[in-house]
């Protein structure tokens, strides 16, 4: 059977520059190219995946991976082409008029791809941060060589290239930490407690588990001004927090809780209101039907 095989294998196909090509010759190379691009992103994943093990910063694994690719990639070609036995030096005069050409016309794709490795190395952006580009928010799910993969807060994906990440402004919500500011407004009646509704918003903010009691980031209630129809109070409070719903979340249950809280207080969340000066006598005038 092994003899068999190897006559087979060992079997002249055709003849090149006077040498005799036999058929493992002309299959070693896409095997070699199939085994060494499977096995190399085997052992890469696996290695993403030990290192996620470890509580590693993804971003890191994210950058580790794409060296790494980088580099085998440059092995499997130059191995390539010693069993084709090609000298690299062929390649010279080509690819300096293929970089050439290439520079002229893909500069956006140069540009892209270098501020792609900008922001894994400087980490302006990071996987799992919450940003907000162009009034579009979302949550940075993968950092590609070309283009930045979004989660916007509707559930769907949007790609940005990497140069609008450098080059147009950016707000990164959670680029130092996940702390997040919320407020909440509300006008009352004239004539209501105003100790008394900063009390109930203060307890109310405290009662909320996700809010914090730290120094300087505790609950805070403002009376901001006389408006034209209510006193305007407003409640700043801060969260930890990656995605602008759980902002929302905790702003919508101190409203609820404030709603229920001033009714048992009986205090009166106003409403606009308009007074009516007539000049001169009412006439009333009935119509007989």
């Amino acid at each position: 059977m092994l003899e068999q095989l190897k006559h087979w294998l060992n079997y002249p196909l055709f003849t090149f520059n006077e040498r005799v090509i036999t058929l493992i010759e002309v299959l070693a190379v896409p095997i070699w190219l199939i085994v060494s691009i499977l096995l190399a992103n085997f052992l890469i994943t696996k290695l993403g995946k030990k290192l996620q093990s470890k509580n590693k910063d993804p971003n890191v694994i994210h950058l580790v991976q794409r060296l790494l690719y980088i580099v085998v990639l440059a092995v499997i070609f130059i191995t390539t082409l010693s069993m084709l036995n090609v000298p690299i030096t062929a390649f010279a005069f080509l690819s300096g008029a293929i970089a050439i050409g290439f520079g002229f016309g893909a500069q956006n794709i140069i540009n892209n791809f270098i501020s792609g490795w900008i922001l894994m190395g400087e980490k302006p952006i990071r996987i799992g941060d919450f940003l907000e580009v162009e009034g579009v928010k979302g949550i940075v799910e993968e950092i590609n060589t070309r283009s930045t993969r979004v989660r916007r807060v509707d559930g769907v994906h949007m790609l940005i290239p990497n140069s609008k990440l450098l080059e147009n402004t950016v707000i990164n919500w959670t680029l130092r930490d996940k702390l997040i500011r919320g407020t909440v407004s509300v006008g009352v009646a004239y004539g209501s407690d105003c100790h008394l509704v900063k009390t109930i918003m203060l307890d109310i903010a405290n009662e909320q588990k996700e809010t914090l009691d730290e120094h300087g980031r505790e609950p805070q209630v403002f009376f901001q001004e006389f408006g034209d129809n209510a006193l305007i109070f407003e409640l700043y409070f801060w969260i930890n927090s990656q995605v602008e719903g759980g902002l929302r979340l905790v702003a919508s249950n101190i409203r609820f809780d404030l709603d229920k809280a001033f009714k048992e207080h009986e205090v009166v969340v106003a409403f606009p209101q308009r007074d009516v000066h007539l000049d001169g006598t009412l006439n009333i005038i009935k119509t007989l039907q």
